[in-house]
């Protein structure tokens, strides 16, 4: 008797439920992975456009913006601009799998190796997500910012609510906390919070700056500074400090500074979250060929879809548009492995887990502690670099031609490391938009050239360092 888990590629449930099995067992015996419980979900196109829609999330607000990316996306899908994801997954306690109804048996089988144990050991282990995210309140969270929102637009109008939204999203990337994590709160203490500070907040703001001393024009500039430190987070700043602002668009404020925290952790370790789902389903594949459990027409197909999202076209290709994450990220965790098991004298010279017959500690201790910029400097090899033709220019505006700056050799794998890390720092950081002084007898707050809320705030952008 056949022990193939499926031998065509029409999925059914029975036959998803079979390889999710399998996959859970090699999961956990081969690779020691830790994850949260899954829920897998069967979605349509049209489904995953909503989902493209709306960030990935479940369940989010209405807002314009969500229908305008729907109808580009829509149009780009139906005429062959574009192709949709085979999964999405949600990082939350039961991680959420979405899989596209289109896949052949195959690919449900890749993409739940690749998102529901991938992806989910990364979102349950890796400490920026363990530090900045809450897995457990996400869902009830987003239910309560939906009805908030909705509740909102029903009282005081839909282009009220909007106004708010579209102030608030210009500067969302700019209303994250960086340097503490904030206090994770469930569905319930929001809602109790948010009702404390509807009876309490705007009372204490009107009253702080009704009894301010009138400005003394003769005291130093640092004695009337306010606030006495920088603060980067915009959002958080004028849901505090706006004393006349009402509560329900303080409340709309908080709810979008609270998303953009969740989201935050996703654009700092792209590189490594999708290059440890694939190193995840590349092994796992494998495991249940040797296994016996799928065809070698399976594992064909399998090579076929795994080669398309890691390939990586050379800079003069006209393919090429930046670094693959995929292609970067799985190539840096394979060669980890190999460090481990294969390593040659250049290895040890660069590595000090040269030779560790324990490849699976090294790699979890690669996934757990980095995010891309330190996962980079501290594991992008040489022969990563070869590899992958990397190399370095120097564009001086001055000049009538490019200079190569790096090349391969010792010297030049350090300085390309170094730069490479320096650029994807660059290219995950905001505008640095800080709020150095408010006149607090002033009239208007100006934000983005948007003049929204009282007194008035200079905000400073800051030159970046390149």
């Amino acid at each position: 008797m056949s022990r193939f888990l499926f031998t065509d590629n029409d999925w059914t449930f029975a036959r998803i439920d079979a390889v999710t099995e399998e996959i859970a067992a090699i999961a956990a015996e081969e690779l020691q992975l830790d994850t949260y419980p899954n829920q897998l979900e069967i979605i349509s196109a049209e489904q995953m456009l909503d989902a493209y829609a709306s960030i990935g999330l479940p369940v989010y607000y209405a807002h314009w913006s969500f229908g305008k990316q729907r109808a580009i996306e829509s149009g780009q899908y139906r005429r062959g601009e574009m192709g949709l994801a085979y999964e999405l997954v949600i990082n939350s306690n039961p991680c959420i799998s979405y899989l596209m109804e289109e896949n052949t048996m195959t690919m449900q089988t890749l993409v739940i190796a690749h998102a529901a144990y991938g992806h989910n050991a990364f979102f349950k282990n890796n400490v920026f997500f363990r530090q900045w995210t809450d897995a457990e309140g996400i869902l009830d969270y987003l239910a309560f910012a939906q009805r908030y929102i909705a509740r909102c637009e029903e009282r005081y109008g839909i282009e009220a609510v909007t106004d708010v939204l579209d102030a608030a999203h210009a500067i969302s990337r700019n209303g994250v906390d960086r340097g503490r994590r904030p206090r994770q709160l469930s569905a319930r203490e929001e809602e109790q919070r948010r009702e404390e500070r509807e009876r309490y907040l705007q009372q204490q703001l009107l009253e702080i700056w009704r009894t301010l001393p009138p400005h003394d024009t003769s005291q130093p500039v640092d004695a009337n500074v306010f606030p006495p430190a920088p603060q980067e987070n915009l959002l958080y700043f004028i849901e505090k400090n706006a004393p006349h602002l009402e509560g329900w668009k303080r409340e709309i404020l908080r709810i979008v500074r609270k998303i953009s925290q969740y989201l935050y952790p996703q654009g700092q370790t792209k590189i490594m979250n999708e290059g440890f789902a694939c190193f995840v389903h590349y092994h796992i594949l494998h495991s249940l060929h040797a296994r016996g459990l799928i065809t070698d027409g399976t594992l064909l197909e399998f090579y076929a879809s795994h080669t398309a999202v890691t390939f990586q076209p050379d800079f003069d290709d006209p393919r090429y548009s930046g670094i693959n994450p995929y292609a970067l990220g799985f190539a840096v965790f394979q060669d980890i492995k190999r460090i481990c098991l294969a390593p040659t004298d250049e290895d040890r010279r660069w590595f000090s887990f040269a030779g560790d017959p324990d490849w699976r500690k090294q790699i979890h201790f690669a996934m757990r502690e980095f995010r891309d910029e330190s996962f980079i400097l501290q594991y992008l090899s040489p022969k990563v670099m070869r590899d992958l033709h990397l190399f370095a220019l120097s564009n001086d505006p001055d000049a009538t031609a490019y200079r190569v700056s790096a090349i391969h050799d010792d010297s030049g794998y350090q300085y390309l490391r170094q730069a490479f890390a320096r650029q994807i720092a660059e290219s995950t950081r905001p505008p640095d938009i800080q709020i150095v002084s408010v006149d607090r007898w002033g009239t208007d707050i100006c934000v983005y050239g948007r003049w929204i809320l009282s007194p008035s705030i200079r905000m400073k952008p800051k030159r970046p360092s390149i």
